[in-house]
């Protein structure tokens, strides 16, 4: 068993109030606390759910850094199951404090996510799943796509303000480099460090381009992201991407990076057609009054 040094004072202090500031901030680039949870009861993770001919594909969500499969999908969850779909939601990363996850290693999460997947194929029969995911969850599945063999398991993968290149933090980033406090930072909450632009983990993942055949990839992100800075670096690069802006679909649209995954209904319902584009219907701001 490998043993952590306990840290100095003052860095124990440091750690104490990052944790504080993500908790109560939706994280620096994740959603805790931006929903309050609800009973995990309204037709997601049943495992005796069948795919339907309309929806074969069963879709799996992917909470943010600091949430929880639940306080992140109240709303897209059961609304995706009563458009007929078989949803399922896990929960990642978890370093001990009850109900947040998506702190640990990114890499670690994505493993999880990959067990998580087989047995969601398993229960279904289904040989592909879609998969949409919020901040981390947008940008942690890109590792199971390309390293652990997601790229023959995902057809449609929708990120929602994904720091797919990393975020400045407005320029937080290059203060807790100058202060060493990313590493710290790194030590206590991977996953948050791991985000950040420069990082090697970020570095390892796009070389090479930014996608892997077979996937389809939407990013939605929003112009008034305050976590995801600058916010075009949530955009990939390379064949069967489509990159857009809520904005693009409602001017009117002012969902910040919580809302735009977890409330905001002109995103869900533009997800709902990247699902099931047969069926599709103008995304716009009307949209809201038509879930």
């Amino acid at each position: 068993m490998v043993r952590r040094r306990k840290p100095p004072a003052r860095l124990r202090a440091l750690r104490t109030l990052l944790a504080a500031a993500m908790l109560t901030s939706a994280s620096l680039t994740g959603t805790a606390g931006a929903a309050p949870p609800v009973a995990p009861s309204r037709g997601f993770n049943d495992f005796t759910c069948r795919p339907s001919a309309a929806h074969p594909r069963p879709v799996v969500l992917v909470h943010g850094t600091g949430a929880n499969s639940i306080s992140n999908w109240a709303l897209l969850a059961p609304y995706l199951v009563a458009r007929g779909y078989c949803v399922f939601a896990l929960d990642y990363g978890q370093v001990g404090v009850p109900m947040v996850h998506g702190l640990g290693p990114i890499e670690e999460g994505a493993a999880q996510l990959a067990d998580h997947v087989d047995r969601v194929r398993v229960a279904t029969g289904a040989r592909e799943v879609d998969m949409v995911g919020q901040s981390q969850g947008g940008l942690m599945p890109r590792y199971y796509l390309k390293y652990l063999g997601g790229a023959e398991e995902v057809r449609e993968f929708v990120g929602i303000v994904p720091p797919n290149h990393g975020t400045t933090l407005n320029g937080l980033s290059n203060i807790l480099r100058a202060t060493g406090l990313e590493g710290v930072t790194l030590n206590t909450f991977p996953a948050v460090a791991q985000q950040l632009a420069g990082s090697d983990f970020l570095t390892d993942l796009n070389r090479g381009g930014d996608t892997v055949p077979g996937v389809h990839y939407t990013v939605i992100a929003s112009r008034y992201d305050e976590n995801v800075t600058p916010v075009w670096s949530a955009f990939l690069d390379g064949p069967n991407v489509r990159n857009l802006f809520v904005q693009d679909l409602c001017p009117l649209d002012i969902s910040s990076h919580v809302a735009t995954g977890i409330t905001d209904r002109v995103t869900h319902h533009e997800i709902a057609n990247i699902l099931d584009p047969a069926h599709a219907t103008p995304t716009t701001c009307a949209s809201v009054s038509l879930l």
